[in-house]
């Protein structure tokens, strides 16, 4: 085969057509690269900025805020209606006392006018404090009262209030009647003083009849 040799103009000729497209390859892969930096950095960036929701745990803090109020507001109200509660059972305890108080009150002052020293049934008679709690701060004693004959038999008892110095400030009377033989009656006297100064109950007479 023949095969012409290529003169020094045709070489010439060739070499700027060359230098050109090796130009605009590189000028391509470099364009190429660039852009693959920008990608990779961008989308590096963009997850950095927004951590992924999927791995988050908690509460946000407003969240936060809406609970601790919620809490703070269901305490309140527990709160509010025990003291309700426990008002309620003071006055109710005390309304149920008072009327069993007023019934016998009367017809025991009566028996115990004429008696003279502690009288017959001291021994039949106890007595023991009320917590405060229970009846609305007031002082308050419940009378335990025992028939220890064998007889039917009707009771009427003085409590007396004293202060500090030993003076009667309040006197009850409470009583109890038809107790059948080993029966036990429990009525309860209740002073109507303020609690401040503090008495002392005192159990003063105890009349069977």
């Amino acid at each position: 085969m023949n095969t012409k040799p290529l003169n020094s103009k045709s070489l010439r000729r060739g070499r700027p057509a060359a230098l050109v497209l090796a130009v605009v390859a590189a000028s391509t892969v470099a364009l190429v690269s660039c852009g693959d930096d920008n990608d990779s950095s961008g989308s590096s960036n963009s997850q950095a900025a927004t951590p992924p929701t999927a791995s988050f745990s908690g509460m946000t803090p407003s969240a936060l805020k809406s609970a601790a109020s919620s809490a703070v507001a269901s305490a309140r109200a527990a709160a509010s209606a025990a003291a309700s509660s426990a008002s309620a059972a003071a006055s109710s305890f005390e309304a149920s006392v008072s009327a069993e108080v007023a019934r016998a009150s009367k017809d025991a002052q009566n028996e115990l006018k004429d008696v003279k020293g502690q009288g017959n049934a001291m021994s039949d008679v106890a007595m023991t404090g009320k917590p405060r709690a229970q009846t609305s701060g007031l002082l308050a004693v419940l009378v335990t009262i025992t028939n220890k004959t064998d007889k039917k038999a009707s009771y009427a008892v003085q409590v007396d209030f004293l202060d500090s110095a030993g003076k009667v400030v309040e006197t009850r009377y409470v009583g109890a009647e038809n107790l059948a033989p080993g029966a036990k009656a429990q009525p309860v006297a209740i002073s109507t003083k303020p609690p401040e100064p503090v008495l002392t109950p005192k159990l003063t007479k105890a009349q069977r009849y």
